[in-house]
């Protein structure tokens, strides 16, 4: 099960990939399959082993350059080959974008079949996807019917299911919203892609308090920031999210009505879902798989948010949360909502969200990725290759 180097796993705070990756780990292993873990070598996750180029996860320098991003991404994804060419392992499942599908498909028959979950909007590294052939040993899993639909053919060809996320359901019940505070949760990374500023204006025309939790790039919270900007040079001030933090969301925090709390995790973000009136998530792009949602429902907590990619599939409006196309409508959602029940949220979600509901489609999948790499091996590398129907 390889997450790529960039955070632990599961992370301690953001890495919405990551607590995906940590969930369906343990509900294999829980159903009896050996799971091999391929991640930083800080990572806590209890596995049947672990695989890393790096002590600790890279996400710091994600945001640079790509000439000193894309050695890290290879080396870790080296890795991962040499360990999937000792011996021993069935299927590899990667999470790693593009580098993982590029590395372990180049390998040929000395690799175990490969699985590849897409995370993101597949418009990204279109040029990548509507080229790349897995030549009946790479498929590819997507998170939404919304995302691959976007996907380019060939790599719709070669994508076997959509398979919504899952976020642990074992919590307790959710509270009623007269028990709940008054501010509504933006739970996400905070930069432009996520609204954070829509957010931050639409609550404050609602007359609804806002705290946003997750990191601005590679800074964790406020003192990391301070910290940075004290420092003349510093490598985090050159992100993209942190200018635009300080330009464009900022000076609209007052550290009242509007907060930023840095990145949560654990007890510490469990207990802002559950206590939060609503979460407000005004994305501006085609999300593919939509983690703090799930994680927002199973906690009773309304979703608002606009209705692109994945959110349409997740958030039924009027009953779990509402979706609207811009600043006012949001507004005016947020002033709603006790209309929603939020016994209603928790069924739903702990229902269609659950790591179970998850892994028996993986299971699913990846008995298909094994019939077809057999067949395809009885076939002999000559042989034509079957078309994959889109899904």
């Amino acid at each position: 099960m390889d997450a790529g180097p960039w955070l632990p796993v599961p992370p301690d705070g953001y890495g919405g990939l990551e607590n995906v990756v940590a969930t369906l780990t343990a509900e294999l292993r829980a159903r009896g399959h050996t799971v091999v873990l391929a991640a930083s070598g800080d990572s806590p996750l209890a596995a049947d082993g672990l695989v890393s180029a790096f002590r600790t996860g890279r996400f710091d320098v994600l945001g640079a350059p790509y000439a000193e991003v894309v050695g890290i991404a290879h080396a870790h994804a080296l890795a991962v080959a040499e360990a999937a060419t000792g011996g021993g392992f069935d299927l590899v499942h990667t999470h790693l974008e593009v580098v993982g599908p590029a590395v372990l498909g180049a390998l040929g028959p000395a690799a175990p079949p490969v699985l590849q979950t897409l995370h993101w909007d597949l418009r990204r590294n279109a040029d990548f996807y509507e080229r790349f052939d897995g030549r009946g040993r790479v498929f590819f899993a997507g998170v939404s019917d919304s995302q691959v639909a976007r996907g380019p053919e060939r790599l719709r060809r070669q994508t076997l299911a959509a398979i919504p996320l899952a976020v642990p359901v074992d919590g307790p019940p959710p509270l009623p919203l007269g028990q709940r505070d008054d501010a509504v949760l933006v739970l996400a990374r905070v930069c432009a892609l996520k609204g954070s500023d829509t957010a931050v204006r639409a609550a404050r025309a609602a007359g609804v308090p806002v705290v946003l939790a997750g990191p601005v790039g590679p800074l964790p919270d406020r003192a990391a920031l301070d910290a940075a900007l004290a420092t003349p040079g510093h490598p985090a001030l050159s992100h993209p999210d942190v200018a635009w933090f300080l330009d464009a969301v900022d000076p609209l925090l007052d550290g009242v009505h509007a907060r930023w709390v840095g990145g949560v995790s654990g007890a510490a973000k469990a207990d802002l879902l559950r206590r939060a009136r609503a979460l407000l998530t005004p994305i501006r792009w085609e999300e593919p798989g939509g983690t703090a949602v799930c994680e927002a429902l199973v906690a009773g907590t309304p979703v608002v948010g606009t209705p692109r990619g994945c959110l349409p599939a997740l958030v039924d409006d009027g009953r779990t949360g509402f979706l609207r196309d811009d600043e006012a409508g949001l507004a005016a959602a947020l002033t709603r909502l006790g209309e929603i029940d939020p016994r209603a949220c928790a069924e739903d979600a702990r229902r269609r969200f659950a790591p179970a509901v998850m892994a028996g489609a993986y299971e699913r999948v990846y008995a298909e990725v094994l019939r077809r790499a057999r067949v395809r091996t009885l076939r002999g590398p000559g042989a034509p290759r079957s078309r994959v129907p889109a899904r």
